[in-house]
């Protein structure tokens, strides 16, 4: 396989319809295109995120999109996350498809966007390859800029990764007693479910599309929430993100993979397996999310002082 991939120079990318995938399969169009390969990116949350991604050949993915194919059928390489979605059959329209994630499943490794900067050092033959995926904020946007601002994120692609819904509205309260400032977000499907917050006189912000919401992020000075894209982005975005995981195993696999990131679990002394993925929500205190949170802050501080600096955007280092 490697010696082929190698010689891979025409490459399209398939990306994810989750947004955490879509960023940690840019790390291989970055890296192919720092090698001066031709690369063409079709999906959705990638075509959104194009302003963030300048200089990279990014296409909206549709149902029978005639684009698609010219471009399959001029290149030497196909990528795609999952060998079923978001193109069904890739494998009948061109010869030569890589389905990438077989290698997020090995419990060694680190990080996903570190396996796929190991995958273009090992198979694509790019030997300084890096975990960076290229994301540049738009002019007119300043990093951190509400310095106080902390946006949480409670909600996830599946009801098993959601913290308690009354657990965030506590940590909420608590930080607005510390003196910041708390945003939550969701999307516009999900406001119904969150409404109740605002009448807790809670901010609840949603955006129509993904491009407004990494601007608003961008300005945020710290990020809260579930094991979601959206921790991922924040990450990517270098704003100080604390991811709330189930599990040890999957949190060093799919934890956030750029600038200053925490993971913070639940107790571990329950006994087994089964045990810590039905009770993780209430072994998972709000006294341990904000004192995890509070060490962040706390480094931060030491680090950089009072004041975030536009010196640190993180948004460029992985």
């Amino acid at each position: 396989m490697t010696g082929p991939l190698r010689k891979c120079r025409r490459v399209v990318l398939v990306s994810s319809n989750a947004l955490g995938d879509t960023l940690v399969l840019m790390v291989i169009v970055h890296n192919l295109l720092k090698s001066g390969a031709q690369v063409v990116v079709f999906g959705s949350h990638a075509y959104a995120l194009r302003p963030w991604f300048p200089g990279v050949d990014i296409r909206p993915l549709r149902g029978d999109d005639a684009r698609l194919r010219e471009s399959l059928a001029s290149c030497d390489l196909v990528l795609q996350m999952h060998g079923h979605q978001p193109v069904p059959n890739l494998t009948a329209l061109h010869a030569n498809v890589q389905v990438l994630a077989p290698m997020t499943l090995s419990r060694t490794g680190g990080s996903i966007a570190r396996r796929f900067a190991e995958f273009c050092r090992a198979e694509l033959g790019l030997a300084d390859a890096g975990a960076d995926n290229g994301i540049t904020p738009p002019p007119g946007l300043r990093h951190r800029r509400h310095a106080r601002r902390v946006a949480i994120h409670p909600e996830a692609s599946t009801p098993d990764k959601r913290w308690l819904p009354r657990r965030f509205a506590e940590l909420a309260r608590r930080l607005q007693l510390q003196g910041y400032e708390v945003g939550f977000v969701v999307s516009p499907g999900e406001r119904a479910r969150w409404e109740w917050l605002t009448h807790r006189h809670f901010a609840v912000h949603t955006f129509d599309d993904t491009h407004s919401l990494a601007a608003w992020l961008y300005e945020c000075g710290w990020f809260i929430g579930n094991d979601s894209g959206v921790g991922h982005l924040a990450s990517n975005l270098g704003i100080p993100t604390l991811s709330l995981f189930r599990r040890r195993g999957v949190s060093e696999r799919w934890r956030p993979a750029w600038g200053t990131n925490e993971v913070v679990l639940p107790w571990q002394w329950l006994p087994t397996s089964w045990l810590k993925e039905r009770c993780w929500r209430e072994t998972l205190t709000c006294a341990r999310v904000l004192g995890a949170f509070e060490r962040m802050a706390a480094a931060d501080l030491q680090h950089y002082g009072a004041t975030p600096s536009p010196a640190r955007d993180g948004a460029r280092t992985a």
